[in-house]
Formats: C-alpha cells, structure tokens, sequence
C-alpha cells in the first residue's frame, strides 16, 4: 500500500492476484481497478514465458507513487514492472513494462539521480537495476550473494545513494556509478530487512526479522554503521516459529510503527521503550502491512479477510469530515462504489499522533494463496482487493462516527477504590442513562461512581470519550 504524495487520502493498494486499486478514503470509493495482464507478450524472454505457462498466478510485491504522484509503480513476483501514468480522478494510462528481473522484483522505488526520474529495482536474482523512463537500463549493481529484499534510495545534500538489503541479512549501499557497493552492514537478525528515512531525511531506522521469527526495529548511526538505538517492544518467539516478516513505517519525524502479533505497536523514535499497541478493534493478522499518509495522519492497516482498514488522528479526522463540504459527483468512479463499515471509535491516549477512529473494507479473496517468496510470507506484502458492497451509504453522517477529544485534561487515570494499596481488579464499566456518569464494578464487590461535572467546556455535564483505558493486571 502507498498514499499518494500530495492528495493525502488517495490510497494505492497491491494485490496477491496481480490486480492494483486507487480508493479516495475521504468519498469511501474506489476510484481505479487494473487487473494484470500482459501487454507485450512478444516482448517477453522465454524464461519468463516458460514461468507463465507452468504458474500463471501474478502476485504484486510492492507498488508506489512517484515523487510528484504522476506515476504508479507496480512490481510483480515474476520478472515484471509496470508503470503507470495517472490522471485524475480516475484513469490509469499504461506507460511502461519491463523485464526487469529474472525471477520475482520484490521491490520498486522511483528516484531521481543528476535531476533525472528513474525507477530502482530490486530482485531475486541478486541484482539492483536502474531504469530511465524510456525502459532503459541505465545501472545495474552488483554484490550482493543472496536475492535482494529491499531498497531505499535517497539523497545528502548533492549525494544521491541507494541503500539495499538482502535476505542474508546485508545492507549494501551504492552511488549512481559503477564503482561497486560503499559500505556493507549486517542488519539485526540477518534475514529480512526494510530501511526507511523519516520525513525530513535525517534519520534512517530500519526494520526486520530473523529466521527465528524474531522482530527487530533499529535507528542507524549513518556516519559511522553502526545502530544508535533498538526499540523493545517485540515478542520472543518460540523456537521455529516463523509467520513472516514485520512490516514498519515512519511518520512526522517523531513516530514509529509496525504490526505484529494482531497489532501495531507504536514508538517515538527518541525513546526506545515501546509507546502503546492497539489492535484496531481486531481482525490483523499477525503481521500486518501497514502505511501512513505523508502527513501523518490517516495509517492503512491490512486485515486478516485480505482487506484493509483506515485508522485517523484528529486532523485526519478533519480532512476525512471536510470531503462532506465538495460536491460528491466530482469523483465518482466508473465502478460502484465500496462503504467503509465503521467497526468502532477508540481513544488511544498518549501518543501524538492520536488515533481516533477505524473503518473497515470488507473484502473476499478470489486468489488462491501465493507461494512463499524467499522463505517470507507474500501475504505480509499484498492483500486481495474483492470488496464486498455495504448496504450502508457511504456519506450517510452518524453523529458517533468521528470523535476527537482536543484537550488532554478530559482524560483521567482513577482507581478503584481510590487508596493505591487497596487497588482491585475492575471487572464491569457502564455509563448511567443520562450519560453523565460512570459506575465501575471491582473483583472485591467495591463499586465506585464517577460524574462529570457542568463547566464551560461541557455545559451537559455529560462525557464524550468512548471508553476510559485503565490498566488491569
């Protein structure tokens, strides 16, 4: 999944049938569907063909937006990449296919080397190509000894780079010459690893798992190869045990997130002790994929019906609230259009960004299962994208839909009963029928009541927050 660059609720989702979708969040709509198909078969190696003819399922790996969101980018699990040309608000131009590798591309990033837009790619054949927007390859480096799971290119100042990795466990880092690999690193648990700059490129962290199926999350000192920090928060594995491989993304400079075990867990990126988890009302798998939008505030979550779910802070919220003010005609899809099931509103209290409500695609999977790509599960890498249509309209308003809660002091931490030393296990909570209070229910038959209390803030007196977090042991 990608969100587009500049229109912040344009999400690009990849397939495991070989099928890409464009869906505009804030209309709950799908605005671009292409299924795969070979456009040159002619043009094809025989390799690729005899492939094709033994196993003619099409995964994607990765798909991705260009820098200035006039490009999509698709990279296949056999050989291929697709390019494509958008034009709002819904039409897709074919523009590029290449060969790109021998075996599958598992990664696709776009770059822009002396002012000149380029694709990078990575594959299994052990190799990263560089390809000019005519299908020309321009470099192709060579180095490392295992197929190449990863890329990250960037830029210091004049200096343009491409990071890589490769399932042994080796990050390499190479210029636009061909004067070979510049550094090389071993990641934390030398297997499956994805690198990320934050947004203002001035920190690179990295994420990924070891062939025990263990996590790890790390901040790169880049001067001098080495890790400045490692995030705690994972959970040991058993022993064999191997689901796939942790996804992670970035977001305002400040925030890091991955999925694991059914959740996302999330840091700040100066503290190394895990911030909070949630599992976004249930249904992750245990891995999920997940994506924030370039500001930061909309995060896509893949779901275990092959779906995706969209989580929001206040001012995605906001942005989501003000697509109800344009005329909703304007970008109508030729396609009938997918309502987002709202599945809950929770507060997740203490992290910035907050994230305040869900919703959910609800999707069936035609496709069978994709086979294991390098030894790493492809489900962690693309979902199937068949929605199913929700009989509830998907610009009906419902006044408990969005929720924010803007001032920190509506939320308390109480205890029940109220001496620390006596704290016992709150086993029921409800709200009176007024709504302007709380009755909680202990394990030792003590029951407290909590009201609020008329100001000028809440002139009702009665509470809005969905639910109060209180920890149980």
């Amino acid at each position: 999944m990608d969100f587009h660059p500049s229109r912040h609720t344009l999400l690009l989702v990849g397939s495991a049938n070989g099928e890409f979708t464009l869906w505009e969040i804030g209309l709950r709509e799908r605005l671009v569907s292409k299924p795969f198909k070979i456009w040159d078969m002619q043009a094809c190696s025989a390799q690729f063909q005899s492939v094709l003819a033994k196993d003619s399922s099409m995964p994607i790996n990765r798909v991705t937006w260009s820098p200035d969101g006039d490009l999509i980018g698709v990279a296949f699990a056999k050989h291929l990449i697709h390019l494509y040309a958008y034009q709002q608000p819904n039409e897709a131009r074919q523009v590029l296919e290449i060969e790109a590798h021998s075996g599958g591309v598992n990664d696709i990033a776009f770059s822009r080397p002396n002012k000149q837009l380029c694709v990078v790619t990575c594959g299994d054949d052990k190799l990263i190509r560089v390809w000019d927007m005519h299908g020309q390859k321009i470099y192709s480096f060579e180095g490392h000894e295992a197929p190449v799971y990863s890329i990250c290119p960037h830029h210091k100042e004049t200096i343009q780079f491409i990071f890589s990795t490769s399932i042994d466990g080796k990050i390499k880092a190479w210029l636009y010459d061909n004067a070979g690999s510049r550094v090389d690193y071993d990641a934390p648990g030398k297997w499956c690893t994805t690198m990320l700059y934050s947004a203002d490129g001035t920190r690179l962290f990295s994420c990924g798992t070891s062939k025990e199926g263990d996590s790890h999350l790390v901040e790169w000192n880049e001067s001098e190869g080495s890790i400045k920090r490692t995030y705690s928060g994972f959970r040991k594995k058993a022993s064999g045990v191997v689901q796939g491989v942790v996804q992670f993304d970035t977001a305002q400079n400040h925030i890091l997130a991955a999925g694991e075990d059914n959740q996302i867990k999330f840091w700040d990126v100066d503290n190394t002790n895990m911030l909070t988890f949630i599992d976004a009302d249930g249904g992750l798998p245990g891995l999920p994929r997940l994506r924030f939008n370039k500001e930061g505030n909309l995060l896509a979550v893949t779901t275990v019906d092959n779906g995706f779910k969209i989580l929001a802070n206040s001012d995605g919220l906001r942005s989501l609230r003000a697509f109800g003010n344009r005329p909703f005609e304007a970008f109508r899809s030729p396609y009938e259009a997918s309502a987002m099931k709202v599945s809950g509103a929770p507060v997740v209290a203490g992290i910035s960004p907050n994230i305040g409500r869900m919703d959910n695609l609800d999707r069936n999977s035609p496709a069978k299962p994709s086979p294991i790509l390098n030894g790493a599960d492809p489900a962690s890498r693309s979902i199937d994208i068949k929605p199913r249509i929700s009989e509830e309209k998907p610009d009906k308003a419902k006044p408990w839909e969005l929720m924010e809660v803007l001032n920190p002091q509506q939320f308390r931490v109480a205890t029940l009963p109220e001496t620390p030393d006596q704290t016992s296990k709150v086993v029921r909570l409800l709200y009176t029928n007024s709504g302007v209070g709380l009755l909680a229910l202990g394990s030792n038959a003590i029951q407290r009541l909590w009201k609020w209390n008329r100001n000028e803030q809440n002139p009702s007196g009665k509470v809005y927050i969905f639910f109060l977090l209180i920890p149980c042991v």
